[in-house]
């Protein structure tokens, strides 16, 4: 059997799939939510959610103690309130009492109970267990010990102050389980989920379909005071490529599609980033920030005079049209990289501390540098993957204009992983997408104490005043407070430009006009459980 004959009769079961059971008839269409999953979906078992597959999935089954909102505040979940200690060591949850477990045999004559303080040391602790190998275990790290008070008070020690551990605790890795369930499953627990969340497990035929049905006893409410979720089910389906995936969108198949694929890009896009007149009528684009960061990294403890004067890292800086680069090379999408390196976003950005396109004064910095080093053909070199060749290759061509003369190196990914960590490369194309939503993530990058190899300090930028803001930041518990330190740090390092950041990503979602309610995040979270339908006439 070929491979296109493969495709199209997987294509067809997954029609048919889409076309019968009682969770799809079309009398109640407008109750399920149909999306795809390309890359499939690994483990349901939050202990596992380690990429947007999983966590998407995981996030309908699951909570935790706290959540995000869509402004990446950290909101009541489970624990109902908390409070943090002078020294910044103790975390004292208080847990709402009406959280239940989806039911379950297992639970015996009521087939649920409810969530209780001594869950989450189970849980918390089960992602510490070496056995379990959970590739979450970091999130944890800075934690000294765990305790449930009674069964409404959860208390954590941690070993040293760290500000963003309440972002930490919103990953989905932190979820509550239930012991009962996952000790009866074990490993079979990741396809036998038992939460909390708006919705419960009902099926799952792996590389085909899934679906979960709504959770009745789900504890949260709307504005009003009405029971989430709205949906009754949701179907998720594993086309294997991003085009058919598109296609099943384009035909009204499926709700949903995320992200701007080449297959699919000029279909859909203008180079503007604008919806096209044949799908502005049935479809809604949502788009806002992304926590991922692109850029130009210098090593700062390069021989190279190049790489050594601060007058050709700001020419670089100011040496090409960063608005113009997103409109030819990504249709618009994507937020030109104006600020510091703190991604769009994320509390701590601010769009007027990085550099603008002023090729004027880039000529006459690249112009200082001839005179004052006496090199009259200034020289660098762009390392690289495939994948970003032609954003290496318009920088090239627009920094020549300014005077300076530009290669571009292309290797395999594996290969400049390894030369960026060991200070081989004088200059390197990066990015760095968010492990948890805090700006301390980013500016770790720029402590002298991460030094690459053993730390994310890629460029070996130093600074004493950094370093000290770096160390005040961890005991600062006051969230504005911290935020405006963050700023300032920001600042310095754009100040001594080791990187010339590109852009901030975006997030992109196309949903039908019947759609509501499906709203969008930095982190690029799925939550569905405030999402409406309509029914189409």
């Amino acid at each position: 059997m070929n491979n296109n004959y493969k495709h199209i009769l997987l294509l067809f079961l997954v029609l048919v799939l889409l076309s019968c059971g009682n969770e799809t008839t079309t009398q109640k269409d407008h109750l399920v939510f149909r999306y795809n999953e390309h890359k499939n979906i690994g483990s349901l078992d939050p202990a596992f959610a380690k990429d947007n597959a999983d966590n998407w999935a995981i996030n309908q089954l699951f909570n935790g103690l706290v959540q995000m909102d869509e402004d990446l505040n950290v909101q009541p979940c489970i624990a109902k309130e908390w409070t943090i200690s002078e020294d910044a060591l103790t975390y004292s949850f208080s847990l709402r009492d009406d959280v239940k477990f989806h039911k379950h045999t297992l639970f015996g004559n009521d087939s649920t109970r409810t969530v209780v303080a001594s869950d989450f040391v189970y849980s918390l602790n089960r992602l510490l267990d070496k056995k379990i190998a959970s590739p979450g275990r970091w999130t944890l790290n800075k934690v000294d010990t765990f305790e449930a008070v009674n069964d409404t008070l959860f208390q954590v020690k941690l070993k040293q102050p760290f500000p963003a551990f309440l972002g930490l605790l919103t990953m989905k890795y932190c979820s509550v389980v239930p012991k009962e369930i996952v000790e009866h499953y074990n490993s079979d627990f990741r396809s036998h989920p038992i939460g909390t969340g708006p919705f419960q497990f009902k099926r799952w035929e792996e590389n085909l379909k899934l679906v979960f049905r709504r959770n009745n006893t789900y504890f949260e409410t709307d504005d009003i005071g009405e029971k989430l979720p709205y949906l009754e089910t949701v179907a998720i389906t594993f086309l294997p490529d991003k085009q058919s995936e598109f296609l099943q969108f384009a035909q009204g198949n499926i709700d949903f599609v995320s992200g701007l694929d080449a297959s699919y890009k000029d279909e859909i896009l203008t180079a503007t980033g604008n919806l096209r007149a044949q799908y502005a009528k049935d479809v809604k684009m949502i788009r806002g920030p992304y926590l991922n960061t692109e850029y130009l990294a210098f090593f700062m403890d390069s021989q190279v005079s190049e790489m050594q004067s601060q007058l050709l890292r700001q020419a670089i800086n100011y040496g090409f049209d960063k608005q113009k680069m997103m409109t030819y090379l990504r249709n618009g999408i994507g937020i030109p990289a104006y600020g510091g390196f703190i991604p769009k976003g994320l509390p701590g950005y601010d769009e007027s501390i990085g550099f603008t396109f002023q090729p004027e004064k880039a000529k006459q910095l690249v112009q200082q540098f001839k005179t004052e080093t006496g090199i009259s053909n200034p020289e660098i070199t762009i390392t690289t993957t495939s994948n970003y060749l032609s954003f290496c290759e318009y920088i090239q061509r627009e920094l020549q204009k300014i005077g300076i003369i530009v290669n571009v190196d292309v290797i395999p990914a594996a290969t400049l992983k390894d030369a960026k960590a060991n200070g081989k490369l004088d200059m390197f194309r990066a990015s760095w997408v968010a492990d948890y939503p805090d700006a301390e993530n980013y500016l770790s990058l720029y402590s002298s104490k991460n030094f690459a190899p053993n730390g994310p300090n890629y460029t070996h930028f130093k600074s004493e005043q950094f370093d000290a803001w770096y160390q005040e930041a961890f005991t600062i518990t006051d969230t504005k407070q911290r935020e405006a330190l963050y700023t300032k740090m920001d600042s310095l390092i754009m100040s001594q430009t080791p990187v010339v950041t590109l852009f901030y990503d975006e997030v992109v979602r196309f949903t039908r006009k019947n759609v509501n309610g499906l709203g969008i995040n930095p982190i690029n979270m799925l939550d569905l459980k405030r999402v409406k339908k309509s029914t189409l006439k």
